[in-house]
């Protein structure tokens, strides 16, 4: 779980700095790989949260 953990905050720092690549800058790459970065987020959100029901369960 904690390794998890540590993979959504990378993904979710590699989209803020992306994100705010594009909102400040304007570069449009910086925004396609900011939907990449919330898209890979969005699954280790599901998966963290069949881990954590799982983790409740016992």
């Amino acid at each position: 779980m904690k390794n998890l953990f540590d993979k959504i905050t990378a993904e979710f720092d590699a989209f803020s700095k992306e994100a705010v690549a594009q909102i400040e800058k304007g570069n449009k790459a910086a925004g396609t790989r900011a939907r990449k970065s919330a898209l890979e987020i969005s699954k280790l959100m599901k998966d963290f949260r069949k881990v954590s029901v799982d983790a409740a369960k016992k």
